[in-house]
């Protein structure tokens, strides 16, 4: 269990497998399933060899993640009953952590896997999946998935589109006559992406959970000397297909419960692992809730700190709560007065238009993103009553059914604002607490920002 273990509340992991440390003396000496249990319990046990397997390899900086990573492996086994695949995006602080060596056991464990180095063009790719599906595998991502690079945008649909069962890419076919036909061919697929930082897309990165490695300074993982390994990780990769085959049907009729505020796009990545891990019992439901819930902080956070990227009517609509005052109605021109103060780099003179927000550019923003019209009050003066703004303030979460609002300045869609929660370091974005009281992060050894 790790120090952030701790500081976050979250469940230590205690699993039959062994410690979560990693080392030779973890090493599954067995790796068949010799249980008679039901499929779940089978499944538990196995998904613990796996993550042991996991932690004598690879280093990670929350080792939450090696029970992410052992769950996505298995999720790929049964994604046609998930019906959605969520994308991992395998990351580091630096190179040299450990990314290639993440996707070389994913190679062997994960359901029949296939490098992205080996396909030549987006078209290869869906023909590929036509034949059924596979895992794809793709390393350096922040070069094989460049936008300058040419035919990179159709790759990217692929894996946007290939995130959902049923999704299809039309492909030219040769027909009779020499003619050429259209056919409609799947692209759901597994996907799994290692890179340094890579610049994935919005559309992309909100498919991605991601897993960050960390490098190995104290020689505390093992090589993967593949040579040594490969007939043991195979027998691993047999057991796992075997669970996961016996489990196929309960994961497909699993509807576990999910952590507050996983909604929407978040549901869609998480809820195949966590159906997965509620099958498996055990710790895995609560690893995987908690797992939900850093996500949910993290995107949150990265919300807040890229701000800018955020629709400006969507920065419009939060401003007008955070300015708003006790009136039931405030005039165009006060409430643009107040936003130009509040946020001068966006509504004031040192906005890109270099003047203060006007009362008609306000007013288009409002209507063309939320139908929020501006009306006169009995004094005929042109304005907003705030009542106009509660149902788009409460269906972007930005205030709750009862007219709060989060108890501190990081609002959004989570419910996991305000000062006595966990927050995020900057630099690793694992959790940190507010015991942390001497300012140095005790994963990477950086002083701790303004995260309150």
């Amino acid at each position: 269990m790790t120090t952030n273990d701790l500081q976050a509340g979250s469940p230590a992991w205690t699993g039959s497998a062994g410690s979560i440390t990693g080392g030779a003396s973890n090493r599954p000496k067995d790796t068949s399933t010799t249980s008679t249990g039901s499929p779940g319990s089978n499944m538990g046990h196995t998904l613990e060899l796996v993550r042991t397997w996991l932690s004598r390899f690879i280093s990670v900086s929350d080792d939450r993640d090696l029970a992410l990573l052992t769950l996505w492996a298995a999720h790929t086994y049964v994604c046609m009953e998930t019906y959605s695949s969520p994308r991992l995006q395998i990351d580091s602080a630096m190179p040299g952590s450990g990314k290639t060596t993440v996707l070389e056991h994913l190679q062997r464990l994960a359901f029949h896997p296939v490098q992205a180095a080996s396909i030549s063009s987006p078209a290869l790719l869906a023909r590929m999946i036509d034949k059924g599906i596979r895992t794809i595998l793709i390393d350096e991502v922040d070069r094989s998935l460049d936008p300058k690079k040419q035919g990179v945008e159709d790759l990217i649909a692929i894996l946007n589109s290939g995130y959902k069962r049923g999704a299809t890419r039309p492909v030219l076919v040769p027909a009779a006559g020499g003619e050429w036909d259209i056919k409609e061919m799947p692209t759901f697929s597994p996907v799994a992406m290692a890179g340094n930082a890579p610049a994935l897309p919005d559309d992309t990165r909100s498919r991605c959970i991601r897993l960050l490695l960390m490098p190995d300074l104290t020689g505390a993982i093992e090589s993967s000397d593949w040579e040594e390994i490969e007939i043991d990780a195979q027998d691993l990769a047999e057991n796992l297909r075997s669970v996961m085959d016996e489990a196929r049907d309960g994961i497909r009729t699993a509807r576990p419960p999910l952590p507050e505020g996983c909604i929407g796009r978040i549901k869609e990545k998480w809820n195949p692992l966590r159906r997965v891990a509620e099958v498996a019992g055990g710790q895995w439901p609560a690893i995987t809730d908690d797992l939900i819930r850093r996500d949910i902080l993290e995107i949150e956070m990265e919300r807040e700190d890229g701000l800018a990227k955020l629709p400006p009517a969507v920065v419009l609509l939060k401003d007008i709560y955070a300015v708003w005052t006790d009136e039931t109605f405030m005039p165009s021109n006060f409430l643009a007065s107040l936003l130009a103060g509040h946020r001068p780099e966006m509504w004031g003179q040192a906005s890109a238009f270099g003047k203060d927000l006007t009362t008609q550019r306000m007013g288009r923003m409002l209507v063309q993103a939320f139908k929020i019209h501006s009306d006169r009050n009995a004094e005929k003066k042109r304005g907003y009553p705030r009542s106009v703004f509660e149902q788009a303030w409460i269906r972007m979460q930005i205030m709750t059914k009862d007219g709060s609002g989060a108890p501190s300045n990081r609002t959004g869609p989570t419910g996991l604002t305000g000062p006595t929660g966990p927050s995020l370091c900057r630099t690793c974005r694992t959790e940190l607490h507010p015991s942390n009281t001497d300012g140095i992060h005790p994963t990477c050894d950086e002083p701790l920002a303004d995260l309150a």
